[in-house]
C-alpha cells in the first residue's frame, strides 16, 4: 500500500519497471513541469494586470518653479505652468494651473448675471457651475458656435454623419459613456454631457445661427462676463482637450493655453456690449464697426477691440501690426495660426532694424502653404518683403496630439497682446473675435516666463525637408 502513495515519477522509476516506461514518464514529467511553469507565469501576469496601480507621470515628484506675483486686478493662468501642479480629470498629476477649476471658482462668486460666449464647451464641471448659478437666482445666458452645438444624444445613425461630425460624435461618446458599454444612458448624460445638462436645466442658449443668421465663419469668442464687473477670457476653449488633455491619450497635457481674469466694470461693459450684439443675432460682419476702447484697470492701461471690423482700416491685424511697430528692443510671440501678411511684413521689418524677434508656432500650422512662417523663413518671396530670414522663428515641440493654442505677443517685456484672435486673414475678415492689449509689467512677466518655457522646446528655422517656392499670398 505504501507504494501506491509514492510520487508518480517514483512509481514509474521503481525497480523492475521496463526502461521504456521510465523514459516515457521522464518526458511526461518535463512536459508537466513546463505547463506548470507556464501556468504560474500566466497567473502572475494576470494578477499584475488586475492589481490597481498608481499612474505615474514623467513630471511627478519634480519641483515647481517659484510663483510669480499676480496683479490684483488682472490675473493670469497657464495650463502648462511649472509653478503649480494639479491632478486632472484622468487622475494624472501634472504641471499647470487648473484652468477649469479657476473658471468654476469665478462662477461661484456670481450673484446677478453670467453671460458666456464660448466657441466650444464640453466640461461638465463648468456646466454644473452654470446650473448652480441659475439655481441661486443668477441670470445665465450662453452663446455657442453652431458647429459644436450638436444634439448628439438624439442621433440614431451616427455612421451616416459626415466625417468631421462623425469624429466629433465618437469623441462625445467616449467622454460620456463612462462604463464603456457602447450605450449612453440618461444617468451618464446627467454626469458627463455638458450641453445636455445645460439644456435639461433650462439654461438660455443660442448659437450663431440664431435669428436667421447664416452663422459666423467661426464664433470664436472665449469669454465670460460676471455681474457686469469681471471678465474671464483668454485663448482657451472650455473643453477637456484645450485644458487638460485627451481622455484616451494620457501623453497629452491639453492644448497650450492661458486664461485671464480682469476685475473692471469698464472692461466688462465693453464685453457686455459685444455679447448683446451676439444675443441679438448679430454675428460676423452684421455688427457695426467698433473702434478699440482704452481703459485703466488698476494702474494698467488696457485696450479692448472686437472683430470682425466693418472696414479694413480698423482690423485687428492692422492694430497688431501698428503695436509691433512700436517695439524698441524685443518681440516674442506664441501662435496657433499665423497667416497675416501685414503682421509678417512688420515682424520682418523690425528684425531688420535690430529688434530681437522670436516666435514659436504650432507644428500643425507652421508648414501650411498659407502660413506666414514661409515668408519669414525666406521660402516665399513677395514684392517688397524684407529679404532676411527670421531664424529665431520655430515650431514648438509639444506632445503629438496637443496644439500650441496661444495667441499672444510680448513687446519690450512690457506690453501683452492676447485674446481669442489668431493672426490670420480669415479671423480678421470673418470671425467673431476679441483682442486685448495690456500694459503691465507684472502681467508681462507671466507671459515672458511662459514664452521662455515654450521657446526652450522650439525647433528653430525652416524645416529640413524641401518646400517648393510658393506664390505671394497677396498676389
Amino acid at each position: 500500500m505504501r507504494q501506491l502513495i509514492l510520487p508518480i515519477g517514483s512509481y514509474f522509476n521503481a525497480p523492475g519497471m521496463p526502461e521504456i516506461f521510465r523514459l516515457g514518464q521522464l518526458r511526461s514529467d518535463l512536459v508537466m513541469r513546463k505547463w506548470l511553469l507556464l501556468s504560474v507565469i500566466v497567473l502572475a501576469v494576470l494578477g499584475y494586470l488586475s492589481f490597481p496601480k498608481k499612474v505615474v507621470t514623467p513630471w511627478e515628484g519634480l519641483p515647481t518653479e517659484k510663483q510669480l506675483p499676480q496683479d490684483p486686478a488682472i490675473r493670469v493662468y497657464f495650463n502648462q505652468s511649472r509653478a503649480h501642479q494639479y491632478r486632472d480629470y484622468r487622475g494624472l498629476l501634472r504641471y499647470g494651473d487648473d484652468l477649469e477649476a479657476q473658471i468654476i471658482s469665478e462662477l461661484s462668486h456670481a450673484r446677478l448675471t453670467v453671460d458666456m460666449a464660448i466657441h466650444q464647451l464640453n466640461l461638465p464641471g463648468i456646466a454644473k457651475a452654470l446650473i448652480a448659478c441659475q439655481q441661486r437666482g443668477v441670470k445665465v445666458r450662453v452663446v455657442l458656435e453652431h458647429r459644436y452645438n450638436q444634439d448628439f444624444p438624439t442621433v440614431a445613425f451616427p455612421e451616416r454623419l459626415p466625417r468631421q461630425e462623425r469624429e466629433e460624435y465618437q469623441k462625445w461618446q467616449r467622454s460620456v459613456d463612462q462604463n464603456g458599454d457602447g450605450i449612453v444612458v440618461v444617468a451618464e448624460l446627467k454626469r458627463r454631457d455638458a450641453l445636455w445638462m445645460l439644456k435639461d436645466a433650462g439654461i438660455a442658449m443660442i448659437d450663431d445661427t440664431a435669428g436667421g443668421s447664416k452663422g459666423s465663419a467661426i464664433m470664436h469668442h472665449k469669454f465670460i462676463v460676471i455681474d457686469g464687473q469681471q471678465v474671464v477670457t483668454g485663448s482657451t476653449n472650455f473643453t477637456t482637450s484645450d485644458i487638460h488633455g485627451d481622455l484616451d491619450d494620457p501623453t497629452t497635457r491639453g492644448n497650450v493655453n492661458h486664461l485671464i481674469v480682469l476685475d473692471s466694470s469698464e472692461v466688462a461693459a465693453a464685453f457686455s456690449e459685444e455679447f448683446a450684439w451676439l444675443w441679438g443675432g448679430q454675428f460676423s460682419r452684421a455688427k457695426p464697426d467698433r473702434p478699440p476702447q482704452q481703459f485703466w484697470v488698476g494702474g494698467s492701461r488696457v485696450m479692448v477691440t472686437f472683430g470682425p471690423s466693418a472696414s479694413q482700416q480698423s482690423s485687428i491685424n492692422l492694430l497688431i501690426a501698428s503695436l509691433l511697430e512700436r517695439a524698441q528692443k524685443s518681440i516674442d510671440f506664441a501662435l496657433f495660426n499665423f497667416s497675416s501678411p501685414e503682421i509678417a511684413f512688420m515682424l520682418a521689418h523690425k528684425a531688420e532694424t535690430g529688434v530681437q524677434v522670436r516666435g514659436a508656432l504650432d507644428p500643425g500650422f507652421a508648414y501650411r502653404p498659407y502660413s506666414s512662417s514661409l515668408d519669414l523663413w525666406g521660402l516665399r518671396r513677395c514684392s517688397g518683403f524684407p529679404g532676411n530670414r527670421l531664424m529665431r522663428l520655430g515650431v514648438a515641440l509639444i506632445p503629438k496630439n496637443d496644439k500650441l493654442h496661444h495667441k499672444f505677443a510680448l513687446i519690450d517685456e512690457n506690453i501683452v497682446i492676447t485674446g481669442s484672435h489668431n493672426w490670420s486673414t480669415n479671423a480678421d475678415a470673418r470671425n467673431d473675435e476679441n483682442a486685448l492689449v495690456i500694459e503691465n509689467r507684472i502681467v508681462a512677466a507671466h507671459f515672458y516666463r511662459e514664452f521662455e518655457r515654450i521657446y526652450r522646446l522650439t525647433k528653430h528655422g525652416p524645416p529640413k525637408r524641401k518646400i517648393e517656392t510658393l506664390p505671394c499670398p497677396l498676389s
